[in-house]
């Protein structure tokens, strides 16, 4: 009996903390579709909300018709304006991009686009990712 209670506290304070972790997958594009991915969001001790994409099988933006020279994250938590949270570079070989950003409002949304210039303020070029349904 005495095992049996600290391992239910710790099934379920696994499941709270997981559950707390939402997930949001990108939707299969036209412009890129063979790419793949997800966004994680976390909110820390400081209540501030950690954004980790990660992105498969995203080719390199030179590639797309029109050519681009780079992908731009954003973000929409429906208070504000697109808030660009980065760059994105896919390695060469594999493929993979990923990107981790701390901001302190909560994305509804994230979508990705191929720009010609990564100095971009707000999202300007075409939409190669989202997770809007």
């Amino acid at each position: 009996m005495k095992t049996i209670i600290p391992a239910i506290m710790v099934l379920v304070t696994l499941f709270i903390v997981t559950s707390c972790t939402p997930k949001m997958s990108f939707t299969t594009s036209a412009l890129v579709p063979a790419a793949t991915g997800d966004v994680k969001v976390k909110k820390d001790k400081n209540k501030n909300y950690l954004i980790n994409v990660s992105v498969q099988n995203l080719a390199d933006p030179k590639r797309l018709s029109p050519s681009k020279e780079t992908y731009v994250v954003w973000m929409e938590s429906g208070r504000e304006p697109s808030k660009k949270l980065g760059q994105l570079k896919p390695a060469s070989k594999s493929l993979k991009a990923s990107l981790n950003a701390t901001e302190t409002t909560q994305p509804t949304d994230v979508f990705i686009t191929a720009e010609d210039n990564a100095d971009v303020q707000y999202p300007d070029g075409q939409v190669v990712l989202t997770t809007k349904k």
